[in-house]
């Protein structure tokens, strides 16, 4: 020790300037200690202590929104699974329902029956023979197609069951002892519309068959022709006379068979004891024929002014009974069928007589075949030059349920002087009867005078003068003054006689 520099052996006193001297260097050590070791070290644990805790909160706040998550998924797969079992249990019924489902029989006709003289036998005939072309068909030609439309045949053409068996010896008998059918060997079945009921009482009759009935359809069978086609007069093998309506589907909406069959289905509809009569149809062959009852007495017109015997027996109460069978007529299309049916072609060729005199009025149903164009065309410039066409029909085309009771005041003037609608022999102030006559109705002397020459003056003048007022408001030229024909018909039976006024 005494080798170090400056040493004192007495000893160094620790407040000397040299002893002194070491205290910062002894110091340094103890003050840097400290601050190397403990310092760091703070601002260390301090940031890690709130990471943890931020982590907790995420990791929590995940959890939470995976377990929202299969919540709401869970949910949705439940509402799918529920809604999937509802339509396969739905889809089972329905599947279950179609099974279990059988063919509807077809059960007699429960409606009124109305017979006619020798009605049974054309009907059971024309079955048989049906059978006939059914049964060679089958043979020809058994695809499924086929047998459901020989079907729908036969349902179109069915009577009561007791009416319809028949043994196959009456079959063969029938198809031996008509040869015209053999035209028809096979014909070709129309397809049954679904608004066709299959309960209805019309006759399907064979092209063949309706071919022998008219002679052909020859000339010599001809009753008349209109603006729809010709009428043909048919003798059935019983005696039975009908008449064949051979509609010209060339200019009307008749293009295919179900706008035919749904036409048939309509006309069948309509039963009045004014109105003729469907009685069968037949539309093999692209043919439209439409089969009604026959009156023997002809047309109104044929009575009225073809010098027909029977204008004789047409006495006043006998003319006020047709007026009121015609307007009852169009009155059971006009507010009885639902739709209102309009006849569009309302005129005294178009009323026909039976052996009692009692109207039947014809072509109801048929206004649907004036949506041709050419058609309509052609029909109104015939009522128009037969003077049954109303004002507001030769101005703008326009008809309607008001235009038929124009007709039906044309009708009745015929009915009260006996004139034609339109005679262009007469004078040119009278050739028209609806304008000549309509300022002389008020008149009681000029409507006298105006009266038919063949009823001998025998009409009562109040009677006369009734008459007079309904036709004058039938045949305004205002439509919307024209009454209804229901009013026309409390009017007429007021001036029919008790015995007529209770039917």
């Amino acid at each position: 020790m005494m080798s170090i520099p400056i040493f004192k052996k007495d000893g160094n006193p620790f407040n000397t300037t040299v002893a002194s001297s070491l205290l910062p260097l002894m110091s340094s050590p103890i003050s840097e200690g400290p601050t190397s070791d403990v310092i760091p070290r703070r601002p260390a644990d301090g940031p890690s202590v709130q990471d943890g805790s931020q982590y907790k909160k995420v990791s929590k706040t995940r959890k939470t929104i995976r377990i929202v998550a299969f919540v709401g998924v869970g949910m949705i797969l439940c509402i799918i699974v529920v809604l999937v079992a509802m339509l396969l249990i739905r889809c089972g019924k329905e599947s279950k329902i179609k099974r279990t489902v059988k063919r509807p029989k077809v059960g007699p006709y429960k409606g009124r029956k109305e017979k006619h003289k020798g009605s049974d036998s054309l009907i059971h005939h024309t079955i048989e023979m049906k059978k006939v072309s059914v049964l060679k068909e089958a043979v020809q030609k058994p695809t499924k197609e086929h047998e459901m439309d020989t079907i729908g045949m036969w349902m179109v053409a069915q009577k009561p069951r007791v009416e319809q068996e028949t043994n196959m010896d009456g079959v063969e008998a029938v198809a031996v002892g008509l040869p015209v059918e053999e035209v028809c060997a096979n014909p070709v079945p129309a397809k049954l519309s679904k608004d066709l009921d299959p309960l209805t009482s019309v006759t399907s009759f064979t092209v063949g068959s309706l071919q022998q009935y008219t002679n052909s359809f020859g000339q010599e069978n001809l009753i008349g022709v209109g603006s729809l086609g010709s009428v043909y007069c048919a003798e059935c093998p019983d005696g039975q006379l009908l008449a064949v309506k051979k509609l010209d589907n060339t200019s009307l909406m008749l293009q295919t068979d179900e706008s035919f069959l749904k036409l048939v289905s309509i006309i069948s509809k309509l039963q009045h004891a004014n109105v003729v009569k469907l009685v069968g149809y037949c539309g093999e062959h692209r043919q439209c024929l439409l089969v009604y009852e026959y009156c023997g007495n002809g047309t109104l017109n044929d009575v009225l002014h073809s010098g027909h015997e029977l204008n004789k027996k047409l006495s006043w109460n006998a003319r006020i009974r047709i007026a009121l069978g015609a307007a009852r007529a169009l009155e059971y299309l006009h507010e009885v069928c639902q739709p209102p049916i309009v006849h569009r072609n309302f005129k005294s060729s178009n009323l026909l007589l039976d052996d009692e005199l009692t109207v039947r009025a014809s072509d109801c149903g048929l206004d649907s075949l004036f949506s041709s164009g050419s058609v309509r065309q052609l029909s109104g410039n015939i009522l128009s030059s037969l003077g049954y066409g109303a004002p507001e029909f030769v101005q703008s085309g326009i008809y309607t349920c008001q235009s038929d009771i124009y007709s039906f005041g044309v009708v009745m003037l015929e009915l009260l002087t006996g004139r034609k609608p339109y005679d262009s022999s007469r004078p040119r102030g009278e050739q028209h009867l609806a304008r000549w006559a309509i300022s002389q109705l008020h008149d009681i002397a000029s409507l006298s005078r105006m009266v038919d020459p063949s009823l001998s003056r025998s009409c009562p003048e109040k009677s006369l003068s009734q008459l007079a007022d309904i036709i004058s408001i039938c045949v305004q030229s205002e439509p919307e003054f024209r009454p209804p024909m229901s009013e026309i018909v409390q009017k007429l039976l007021c001036m029919m006689p008790r015995e007529y006024s209770s039917r």
